[in-house]
């Protein structure tokens, strides 16, 4: 029969288990797949950094999972590597400050979405434009003058949008709506 010690570190593996899958499931608000997930979630409660080895052996997962996991995590700025005196192998972290990698991981993905509509609302315009100058039909003008109208209201809003990632992303957001203690 197993010692008392012993089930209660299986408890406990079970309970962190349960909360790193919600990790890894909420990670898709975020574009990213469960797997990478997971891998945050395994850094965030490990005790010391870890090698892409140590990774591998906790996900069972290939090295070159683990690889491309980290270099997203490390992108958006939620994992980062560290310096241990005597390893020679690359060694990583978690960024333990969650605010901080929201503020990061929003910025980056609202801001690149938002830039290319920001193009493409652009260069209808412009297209539109071109055909408004060369139809003769008047129903294709006032359809034409329409949808640029809505395109302009389009672009106004994803400007407004490039003032509030700004606000993410500066961290003036914490003025506004301050970070739990």
């Amino acid at each position: 029969m197993p010692e008392k010690n012993e089930l209660d570190w299986e408890k406990y593996d079970e309970t962190i288990e349960k909360f790193i899958q919600v990790i890894a499931k909420n990670m898709n608000l975020y574009g990213l797949t469960s797997s990478v997930g997971r891998l945050y979630g395994v850094l965030y409660f490990a005790d010391k950094p870890m090698t892409l080895d140590d990774m591998r052996d906790a996900l069972e997962m290939s090295k070159t999972s683990m690889s491309t996991g980290v270099r997203t995590l490390s992108d958006m700025r939620m994992v980062e590597s560290t310096f241990k005196k005597g390893i020679r192998k690359d060694l990583y972290q978690s960024e333990e400050d969650w605010y901080k990698s929201f503020t990061s991981l929003f910025g980056n993905r609202w801001r690149q979405h938002t830039e290319t509509n920001i193009e493409e609302a652009d260069e209808t315009i412009a297209e539109l434009e071109d055909i408004l100058r060369d139809t003769m039909d008047e129903s294709l003008k006032r359809k034409i003058e329409n949808d640029i109208e809505r395109l302009s209201y389009a672009r106004n809003y994803y400007e407004w949008l490039m003032k509030f990632i700004h606000v993410i992303e500066s961290g003036k957001i914490f003025d506004y709506i301050p970070k739990n203690k």
